[in-house]
């Protein structure tokens, strides 16, 4: 199966399960959401399409909905780098890879975040391992495709609204398509 109806077929079918206590939207309108974003920042197609298949690893693992529910962290972005990388690169994997350390980041660094940040991304953050230190901070900004990771967390923190009206995933399947590497 082509990899662009692969992952339509997922986010067609079990994306649209609702989860983490007080997210009122489905994955798959999460998703749609934060590409969307993505897309009105001018954002390129690696960028879009890694909003878009950022929580990709929660819809995947059937184990996902357990761990997170019981405080624990179910490595999302890991599953979800390993899952992409046979048909995206870097410039794909790696902001979707960080975007949880990149909220870890921004708590540590941003007190105007800390304020915005919902109840379940509260809830979640200390199973994924609380609050940068100073020199986490630091160490994290470093790593490469790191201020991708940040740009993106702040994309998926605005991404949240249970009536905002998106283009539907066709829609950004020139982005994904241009994006493939293999």
């Amino acid at each position: 199966m082509d990899p662009i109806e692969k992952l339509a077929d997922i986010y067609g079918t079990a994306g649209y399960e609702i989860f983490e206590g007080d997210r009122s939207v489905s994955q798959t309108a999460h998703a749609l959401q934060t590409a969307m974003i993505a897309e009105e920042a001018g954002a390129g197609a690696p960028m879009v399409t890694a909003a878009l298949l950022h929580d990709i690893g929660r819809i995947i693992n059937p184990k996902d909905r357990k761990i997170t529910d019981s405080g624990g962290d179910a490595k999302h972005e890991v599953v979800a780098q390993k899952f992409l990388e046979p048909w995206f690169g870097p410039d794909v994997t790696m902001p979707i890879y960080w975007h949880v350390a990149a909220k870890r980041y921004l708590m540590a660094t941003d007190p105007a975040y800390q304020k915005k940040v919902s109840d379940g991304s509260h809830r979640s953050l200390k199973g994924q391992g609380g609050v940068f230190s100073a020199a986490e901070a630091d160490a994290f900004l470093a790593q490469p495709f790191a201020k991708e990771g940040v740009d993106l967390r702040r994309w998926d923190d605005l991404a949240k609204r249970p009536d905002a009206e998106t283009p539907d995933f066709g829609h950004f399947a020139p982005q994904l398509r241009a994006s493939l590497t293999k």
